[in-house]
């Protein structure tokens, strides 16, 4: 058995070190609720930029470019050490395998483009699996590039087999199909969607592919958005302590059964024991990467290449 906690906190909107914190104390929280798996929500660090879904990419092209700004700043560079060690360290030190959702920068190629990355962390502190959002929804394109599938695997970790489909990755079936041939025991669903349709597609997901599904919401009132962000009190002075994003985060048995929340218009940890046992139960009667595939009649191809922007050839 497994204890899982999905964490629905505020974030620090455009604050990495300060949102690390948030991220750090959620982590010593679950721990001492005897989680050995902790989930935080989509983009968590620094915050997910809600303020996307109120600006026009041309009408507010100046405000844009200040918030852009603000968050690439406050990127994660994966390849610098220190920019993610306060949850890293935090996940070694309590001994959790850690997912969470954040702001990536690529130094390698760039420092013009962030991804929408959501990242497995083991609990000895080694980075178990990247992966960036396939295809930004909607008004994300106007921050977010596009990822390859390097990252669209699943990984084993001492809580099972973990992989994560971030928001409406969900409703890709391929990309789904992609994770069920690899066996995925846990399925990681952080989103900045909510409510009866999205909670439908979490018990979708946890009946067609047998396996458990954690749901994690975010969650924020219109107080919550600081006000030393660039347009923040023209955006969201009007909302006042209503809520701008109800959370609702879940967790899901395999079989499609709600096991755990949602958690709707507050914040907390949404936990529950994980019965690892349960998944193979479920793919019995069902299991559409085996007995049910047809794969006689139907193939998936995957191209898990990483996609650099130059290849470069030399003389020996």
């Amino acid at each position: 058995m497994v204890r899982a906690a999905v964490v629905q906190r505020v974030p620090v909107f455009g604050d990495r070190a300060a949102t690390l914190e948030v991220a750090v104390a959620a982590l010593a929280e679950a721990a001492a609720a005897g989680a050995q798996l902790v989930v935080l929500p989509e983009h968590f660090v620094p915050g997910y930029p809600a303020w996307i879904w109120r600006l026009r990419p041309g009408g507010d092209a100046r405000l844009v470019e200040r918030l852009y700004a603000r968050w690439r700043d406050n990127a994660v560079d994966l390849d610098d050490a220190q920019s993610l060690a306060p949850l890293v360290q935090a996940a070694r030190q309590h001994g959790l395998t850690v997912v969470c959702g954040l702001a990536e920068i690529d130094s390698r190629f760039s420092r013009g483009t962030l991804y929408n990355t959501v990242v497995v962390i083991g609990p000895d502190g080694a980075l178990l699996n990247r992966h960036r959002k396939l295809m930004p929804t909607n008004p994300e394109r106007m921050l977010w590039g596009c990822g390859d599938a390097t990252g669209l695997r699943v990984v084993d970790t001492p809580c099972g087999r973990i992989a994560a489909l971030i928001c409406w990755e969900n409703y890709m079936p391929l990309a789904r199909a992609a994770l069920y041939a690899q066996g995925v025991e846990i399925l990681v669903a952080p989103t900045y969607d909510e409510g009866p349709v999205w909670l439908a597609t979490m018990q979708h997901i946890a009946r067609e592919g047998g396996c458990w599904v954690l749901g994690n919401g975010s969650a924020f009132r219109g107080s919550d958005m600081p006000r030393d962000l660039p347009g923040a009190a023209e955006l969201y002075d009007g909302d006042g302590a209503a809520w701008v994003n109800d959370g609702d985060s879940v967790i899901v048995a395999p079989g499609g059964k709600i096991v755990a929340g949602p958690l709707h218009q507050a914040f907390g940890l949404v936990t529950c024991e994980i019965d690892l046992a349960r998944v193979g139960l479920a793919r019995r009667s069902l299991d559409v990467a085996g007995h049910y595939a047809r794969s006689d009649i139907f193939q998936l191809r995957v191209n898990a290449r990483a996609m650099p922007p130059a290849e470069f050839t030399r003389d020996a």
